[in-house]
């Protein structure tokens, strides 16, 4: 905070006081709790110099002392009367001595008492504590005693358990089945006997669940060590009771003894027994009598799945429907039980690879993969026997489903299609031709309207990725990711081979000797299947990819038809490059005609030949290629129209540009030529003695090329007007005009 300025007499308003400071020096920051000499300094370095910084403090330093002083000097009198006011005080002490080290005895002797106390009152808590806890034990040793006891006794008893508690006569029994109703009786009295032994087995694992408690709360005890033995014992009785009654229960269809088997065996935590012996009692016949572990059975047709799942499924829902419902039950407390898994479909796996080991051979991949989608069906069809959710997520969590799942290499399976699919293509793509489908043997495979043998095997292999007997869902993004390589694959082939022919080196390359025999109605076939293998990549067989992939997102599919559509524009933008490859092999073969027009010089030059009138023949050859090709067979069948004007004007405008340029340089070089005589005639004029300035008025060699020249370019320009190309919309034809018209016919262009 600001100090407050000192007050200022009349005097000083125009002059500072004598302790003036500056508005940078505060001395309320000397009295801060916080205050930092380094950062003080530091601070106000940035502001003032160090000398000036020091003698402001030397200044503040000689202000405190003197207000020390003027201090010391105001109290000075106070000071001085305080020894002459101090009388006998040596006496006081003496005095006061007394008594407080009386106080101090009494005080000392108090707290030793009690710390005495203390230490007796922690002593009895140490001994209540210990004997409390020693109670504990000997408590639970009692009840370990008389658990193992009574544990004991209800095993005695289980072999004569009546069958009623409350009027339990056996003899009773044995008379009233002497009646008619023997057998009847005699079965109830099982189905009694059974549900009472249950019964009593529960009560017996409820006791060993106890004892287990307390043997847990109470190891390295002797008492304990010594009573091992007859736990163990117990225990094994019970494991064995349990098993018989159980085993008992499962083949009589006993719901309520079943019941109270799978709480005993819940009670104890031995689960996988009572899993165990259903899957050796009950599961194991079924599936020996589906798939027989005796033989193994070899061949395709015997390694099928299809057929013992359907068998199985029936077995489940007729044998084992009535444990999974017991176990499944709505706060039944037996969820701790999965007879699916570890019962059926343990039993199953075991089956499948001591009966049948080759149907997890991927080798065949037709049947590998009809046993994987039975498999999975036969997953799904167990699911359906669970009552919730999160049943199925702990069926799919357990050991036995997860090494399931393992026996089938989905990965050796979808190499194995890899292979398959693009090595079909891929054979197809290095052969040294183009091959048109109609040289090929009509089949169902082969598309109407694609008519190269590489097309039709490219969408052949697409399809195939996505087949119900090849594609699987689970490798849906590497099946994905083959359409997209069979695509790249396909288009890396024609913008390699048209590459390879515009740089001549197309014969060197293997895979690309196609290019070499290509003409240029070849490369309408593959314009026409460009453009059908857009039409379907991006139509049909995307709406099948997507159909297969519905149970996907939103998102996902989204994705996936991006790529697909990105794939086939990339194929699309092929065309341009193969329309390029047509139009130049066709004015490769226009230009050769073309250089006929070389041989006007020779045909005027120092001939005396009059003024030309007529075109020179080679005209009328120079688009006959263009034309011959787009009224050929194959442009008339498979290309549309805008696409046959796109390459007659594309080769009109190449064709006219080299025409051009050997026009121009025809007429350049004549020129020249007609320059060096016109120089060479005068010089000889003037060396004779005749008049230079008389002027030639015959027409010179140069006017009647260019006249030649004029009259062929009005006949090339009729020629591509009956084709349907406008001459005056292609500049090159303009310049040409303007190089050779006669001055009068610069302005206009007209035939």
């Amino acid at each position: 905070m600001a100090d407050t300025l000192p007050t200022r007499s009349a005097t000083d308003f125009f002059s500072d006081p004598i302790d003036s400071q500056p508005l940078w020096f505060k001395k309320s920051s000397f009295l801060q709790p916080e205050f930092d000499s380094e950062a003080y300094i530091s601070d106000l370095r940035t502001l003032v110099s160090f000398d000036t910084l020091r003698s402001e403090l030397q200044t503040h330093l000689a202000s405190l002392k003197h207000e020390l002083v003027d201090l010391i000097n105001r109290d000075y009198a106070d000071f001085v009367n305080l020894s002459t006011k101090l009388v006998d005080v040596d006496g006081a002490i003496v005095r006061m001595r007394a008594p407080l080290i009386e106080l101090r005895e009494k005080i000392l002797g108090f707290r030793e008492g009690v710390e005495s106390t203390l230490v007796a009152v922690q002593n009895g808590m140490r001994q209540r504590s210990e004997a409390s806890a020693a109670r504990e034990i000997l408590e639970s040793l009692l009840d370990t005693f008389h658990v193992v006891s009574k544990v004991e006794k209800l095993i005695k008893e289980l072999p004569s358990v009546p069958a009623d508690w409350s009027n339990g006569d056996v003899n009773s029994m044995a008379r009233s089945s002497l009646n008619n109703g023997m057998s009847l009786q005699h079965a109830e009295n099982e189905t009694n006997l059974r549900e009472t032994q249950s019964m009593l087995l529960e009560r017996i694992a409820s006791e060993m669940n106890r004892l287990k408690f307390y043997m847990a709360h109470a190891q390295n005890v002797p008492f304990i060590e010594n009573m091992e033995k007859r736990i163990q014992s117990a225990s094994l009785l019970l494991d064995a009771s349990l098993g018989h009654c159980f085993v008992d229960a499962l083949e009589h269809r006993d719901a309520t003894a079943i019941y109270n088997c799978l709480r005993a065996y819940a009670a104890v935590d031995n689960t996988r027994n009572a899993e165990d012996i259903f899957r050796v009692t009950v599961v194991l016949p079924l599936v020996q009598r589906v798939i027989p572990q005796s033989g193994v059975v070899s061949g395709a047709s015997g390694d099928e799945l299809v057929d013992d799942y359907q068998q199985i499924e029936q077995y489940i829902e007729k044998d084992c429907k009535f444990l999974l419902e017991i176990a499944s039950a709505e706060n039944s407390g037996l969820h701790v039980f999965n007879f699916l898994a570890n019962s059926i479909l343990k039993e199953v796996l075991t089956a499948i690879q001591k009966g049948k080991p080759g149907a997890f051979s991927p080798g065949r991949p037709t049947e590998f993969l009809k046993n994987y989608k039975s498999s999975l069906d036969f997953l799904a069809h167990l699911e359906g026997y669970c009552p919730s959710r999160s049943a199925v997520a702990k069926f799919r969590a357990e050991s036995v489903y997860i090494e399931f799942m393992k026996q089938w290499n989905i990965g050796v399976y979808f190499s194995l299609r890899f292979q398959e699919i693009a090595g079909a293509l891929d054979s197809a793509l290095t052969s040294g031709s183009l091959l048109p489908v109609q040289k090929l043997p009509s089949g169902p495979g082969n598309s109407q309207d694609l008519t190269l043998k590489q097309s039709v095997t490219l969408l052949e292999s697409l399809r195939s990725c996505w087949r119900e007997d090849v594609f699987i869902l689970s490798c849906s993004e590497r099946f994905l990711r083959l359409s997209l390589q069979l695509l790249s694959r396909y288009s890396n082939w024609l913008s390699s081979g048209l590459a390879a022919i515009k740089t001549g080196n197309a014969g060197r390359n293997p895979g690309f000797e196609w290019a070499t025999s290509a003409v240029p109605e070849d490369f309408v076939y593959v314009i026409h299947d460009i453009n059908c293998l857009v039409t379907e990549v991006c139509g049909n067989y995307l709406q099948g990819v997507l159909q297969r992939l519905c149970s996907c997102s939103s998102d996902v599919l989204n994705v996936v038809k991006q790529s697909i559509i990105q794939a086939g524009k990339s194929l699309s933008d092929l065309l341009p490059l193969v329309m390029n490859s047509i139009i130049e092999a066709l004015t490769e073969k226009s230009v050769e005609d073309l250089r006929q027009l070389k041989g006007i010089t020779a045909t005027y030059r120092m001939t005396h030949k009059p003024l030309p009138v007529r075109h020179s023949p080679y005209v009328a050859g120079v688009l006959r290629p263009v034309q011959a090709f787009l009224d050929g067979e194959r442009a008339t069948a498979y290309l549309t129209e805008g696409t046959r004007n796109e390459l007659l004007k594309g080769a009109a405008f190449e064709i006219t540009g080299h025409y051009y340029e050997l026009a121009a340089d025809l007429v350049n070089v004549a020129r020249r030529t007609e320059s060096s005589l016109q120089r060479i005639r005068q010089g000889a004029q003037r060396r004779a003695g005749a008049s230079s300035d008389v002027t030639d008025n015959n027409v010179s060699d140069t006017d009647k090329i260019c006249m030649q020249l004029f009259l062929d370019i009005q006949e090339y320009g009729r020629n591509l007007s009956a084709l349907g190309v406008k001459a005056v919309e292609i500049p090159a034809y303009c310049s040409l005009w303007r190089c050779v018209a006669p001055p009068d016919k610069q302005n206009g262009i007209s035939f």
